[in-house]
């Protein structure tokens, strides 16, 4: 479940990480090494260049796992896709500003559908055009690589959005949370949570460390 407060840790295992022939087994894996929530990406070939998978995956995790799904749609029609996500069992669903539809009205009806509403931003993208909808969000991610593949350098750039982020969190009596997603380890993971993150995503640095429960642990206490 989603933890009360934006200043508790959450470790995210990525599931594009994981080995796709065992997917139950890797699943049941990270809740064992520790993990709080699992992160699925979803990319459609058009948003991002390159195609992960769908709900049916979701679906799947959700039927044989129990543990918190973070659902990242990384799709040109969120809007389109959403209930799909919904009825897969998503718990968060986080879709992009950058996307081609209206952010609030996505935003509400995932809200409205029993899920927790997430806002993206890649890293090119200022922190301004997310203001309008923080109010109404209960996760920010600030991608800290280019979406669309897994195990890329983490982009130290973005720090300063994320601190901008939970300046105006502060100061606007907010309660969202700031996720990470990108290149992240017990290093990187240790920089964002000064800046102010507290979701940290995972795909390499956990599924395939030599010890998951280790790796997950580092990452929680960096």
């Amino acid at each position: 479940m989603i933890p009360p407060t934006c200043r508790d840790r959450v470790i995210a295992p990525s599931l594009l990480a994981a080995d796709f022939s065992r997917l139950r087994e890797e699943v049941t894996r990270a809740i064992h090494a520790g993990a709080d929530w699992m992160h699925l990406d979803i990319m459609d070939g058009h948003f991002v260049d390159n195609i992960s998978f769908g709900p049916a995956v979701v679906q799947a995790v959700h039927e044989t796992n129990d543990i918190f799904l973070d659902v990242h749609l990384m799709v040109t029609r969120p809007d389109h896709y959403l209930p799909r996500f919904v009825a897969a069992g998503a718990d968060l669903i986080t879709v992009h500003v950058e996307a081609e539809h209206d952010v609030g009205c996505t935003l509400r009806k995932i809200q409205e559908a029993g899920c927790k509403a997430g806002l993206a931003l890649n890293p090119a993208t200022p922190l301004e055009a997310a203001l309008p909808y923080l109010a109404h969000v209960d996760l920010l991610l600030c991608m800290t690589v280019i979406p669309g593949f897994g195990g890329q350098a983490f982009m130290a750039e973005v720090l300063p959005k994320i601190e901008a982020a939970a300046k105006v969190r502060e100061e606007r009596g907010l309660s969202f949370h700031i996720e990470v997603d990108g290149g992240i380890d017990a290093l990187t993971a240790a920089r964002c949570a000064k800046a102010g993150a507290n979701v940290m995503v995972a795909g390499s640095s956990t599924f395939r460390a030599p010890d998951m429960a280790v790796a997950i642990r580092t990452i929680r206490e960096a």
